[in-house]
């Protein structure tokens, strides 16, 4: 069964465009087929200090992959491409690449280390504006209730 997840992409580090160019390509190999991206948007780090500036798209997948699996393929791909340490009680720190899930279906998962709708996705304009280019629904800031 093919299921829909939007998922946010942002690094700070390299060659950023050519950063995130390489996470689609490794998305279509392993997550699915990307169906729509958005515009790169250039933003300050958030919850940390860097003097590099990100660069953030957000994409929405078809994918076969359950939630767990989709988390899994999107932390493989982040270490893939040499991230090395993932964020944890709230620091933040430099990376090449990171992939957040946003949304899955309709679908609310709350676990420890997975949580579907993002839980602080709505504080990060960096998030909510390029995922409001490619949602396809009347309120492309908020996810409406079906």
């Amino acid at each position: 069964m093919e299921h829909t997840a939007y998922l946010a992409l942002g690094t700070n580090l390299g060659d950023k465009e050519r950063n995130i160019l390489e996470a689609y390509r490794q998305i279509e190999l392993s997550v699915g087929k990307i169906l729509r991206k958005s515009s790169y948007y250039h933003s300050e780090p958030w919850g940390f200090s860097s003097a590099n500036d990100f660069v953030n798209t957000a994409i929405c997948c078809s994918t076969k992959l359950t939630p767990r699996q989709l988390l899994d393929a999107t932390q493989d791909i982040e270490r893939a491409m040499g991230r090395t340490m993932k964020s944890e009680h709230g620091e933040y720190h430099d990376r090449i690449i990171d992939i957040d899930i946003l949304y899955y279906d309709d679908m609310t998962v709350e676990e420890p280390d997975l949580r579907i709708p993002h839980p602080l996705m709505k504080e990060r304009p960096f998030v909510m504006i390029p995922l409001g280019e490619i949602r396809n629904d009347s309120n492309n800031t908020d996810r409406k209730s079906n």
